[in-house]
């Protein structure tokens, strides 16, 4: 159980987010609903998520969007504010949420992530494909909305490659990899159960990976391309 200046943070509770009851009714706008899916991406840290999404969006930047997160935890050296996450404080987020201003949220290694609302339904209304970048609770709670994305999943071709890459970023302390790789067995596992991604990534070759994740998202970019043109 988190506890935050002596208070029980309680949407934390056992490490598992809460969503509001009155999540953002997507359908009820016919722009939204004539619009694509739009595409959530879990993968683990250190599986090669970030590199592809940041290729795909500089490619079709025109017609697509990233819904960039929020955090609790520190940058990373060469992480942009408002680029790669909106960094805020603990308290800060903790009120947005109970405010129910955020789509989903999960707590991992003592830091909060969270998909705001009013950021994805801007790129929607943008007419743009929405790209959120979330973690496996995340993704579990978007399940239980209305907002109907298509799901990804990316992964490495094991655990044991997963684990090399993160040594190599040498980034954090042993307790907190070990924290990460525990956490990506559990997402591994769920990663690979039938019917909880509409596409599943092995990201052993970037290429190959790459060309895969554009075979599946560009009929949604011809698709925004029409409406654009016609």
């Amino acid at each position: 159980m988190e506890v935050a200046n002596g208070v029980i943070a309680k949407p934390y509770q056992n490490g598992i987010s809460s969503l509001k009851s009155e999540n953002v009714k997507w359908k009820s706008e016919k722009k939204l609903e004539s619009l694509p899916r739009p595409i959530a991406v879990c993968g683990p840290s250190g599986s090669g998520k970030s590199t592809l999404l940041k290729r795909f969006l500089a490619e079709y930047k025109d017609y697509v969007d990233f819904s960039i997160s929020h955090t609790t935890r520190k940058p990373r050296p060469n992480e942009i504010d408002g680029k790669d996450y909106h960094f805020v404080s603990r308290e800060d987020m903790e009120k947005a949420i109970a405010n129910g201003e955020f789509l989903e949220h999960a707590e991992f290694s003592g830091n909060i992530y969270g998909t705001s609302k009013n950021a994805v339904k801007q790129i929607l209304k943008n007419g743009k494909l929405c790209i959120l970048d979330v973690e496996m609770v995340g993704v579990k709670n978007l399940k239980k909305t209305d907002l109907n994305p298509k799901f990804i999943f990316v992964k490495t071709p094991s655990i044991e490659v997963l684990e090399e890459r993160l040594r190599n970023r040498n980034t954090e302390s042993e307790e907190s990899l070990q924290k990460r790789l525990a956490r990506a067995k559990e997402e591994l596992v769920y990663g690979g159960t039938p019917g909880n991604f509409d596409l599943v990534l092995v990201n052993d070759d970037l290429e190959e990976a790459y060309r895969q994740l554009k075979e599946f998202l560009l009929p949604d970019i011809e698709g925004l391309k029409r409406r654009m043109y016609h």
